[in-house]
């Protein structure tokens, strides 16, 4: 959240030029407040475990939000009770009359299919459509910012010879971008995929501007130039033991599965699994809504998204 000073106090200059966000009184006065309405588009075969995640990040800020899950029609989720779906999600058609300040598109383990080879893309490429006029910024994470950024940019992913599987250490690209302000020069993030978007594909389209990326991992943070979508290629909102039940998982099945990268103390599976990413998630969350959603939102809802 901003910090609301005098207009003319001498520190707001050197505080803007150091990327903190000031409020100046008047544009206090002016602001209209109501509670953010977002929506949540969640892919993951284990739902409840992927919305707890992403509503304790969205939680853990001083702004108001209002969360609506969707889930798709055109699919049905095999790993979670049909009582839960009924009680808590909606579909697109019940919404696609509605106007929301964010939306979040999860990832989905499917990236090894073709885009249009998953059952629910028609509806998944509906509702990216839609997002245009009725959501003022969209959040894409993991498969979901492949799509997204397929979608809209026409930006194609591209089949790793191994899985990119564990906790990477990434450089900022964009120091400036408010997406990351707080964050240090380098620092952690989870990733779990077997593919990938290149960062020259970024860089060469207009449209698109690469915020942070890791040697070992690739991309991981761009964004439009316009703000209204942006696109994270891992999985910020990870808990701590969600890698360790995916590698015990595929390693159940027989799998042939490296130990996720540093992640385990001497990449040990027997030891707890560290944390090392948790401050700069929440920053990434923290940031994308209030200064991508809250502070530029019309305070009209029914305006958002318009172009």
């Amino acid at each position: 959240m901003p910090i609301r000073i005098p207009d003319s106090l001498p520190a707001t200059a050197a505080l803007e030029s150091e990327n903190i966000f000031v409020m100046t009184e008047y544009r206090a006065m002016h602001q209209d407040i109501r509670p953010l309405r977002v929506l949540l588009l969640n892919l993951m075969p284990t739902k409840i475990t992927t919305e707890t995640q992403i509503l304790r990040k969205l939680s853990n800020t001083p702004i108001q939000v209002e969360i609506e899950l969707l889930q798709t029609a055109s699919h049905q989720s095999k790993n979670t009770a049909a009582e839960h779906l009924e009680s808590f999600y909606t579909t697109f058609d019940e919404v696609r009359h509605q106007h929301f300040d964010g939306l979040i598109i999860t990832g989905a383990p499917v990236e090894k299919l073709e885009f249009e080879d998953v059952d629910y893309w028609p509806e998944l490429c509906e509702i990216m459509e839609w997002s245009k006029t009725h959501v003022h910024s969209t959040l894409h994470i993991c498969w979901g910012a492949q799509a997204g950024i397929y979608y809209h940019y026409g930006v194609p992913k591209h089949t790793l010879d191994h899985k990119v599987f564990g906790v990477f250490d990434h450089q900022l690209v964009k120091t400036t971008s408010p997406l990351v302000r707080g964050y240090d020069d380098c620092f952690w993030a989870p990733h779990s995929r077997f593919t990938e978007v290149e960062a020259a594909d970024i860089e060469a389209h207009p449209d698109l501007e690469l915020i942070a990326v890791s040697d070992e991992a690739g991309v991981y943070i761009a964004k439009s130039t316009d703000s209204q979508n942006f696109f994270v290629f891992g999985h910020p909102e990870y808990d701590r033991d969600t890698l360790k039940a995916e590698y015990d998982r595929d390693i159940a099945k027989g799998m042939d599965m490296a130990v996720p990268a540093h992640y385990f103390p001497n990449d040990d599976p027997a030891q707890t699994p560290r944390s090392s990413w948790f401050s700069h998630a929440q920053l990434l969350y923290t940031n994308w809504l209030n200064y991508y959603v809250y502070q530029t939102t019309p305070y009209d809802i029914t305006q958002a998204g318009r172009e």
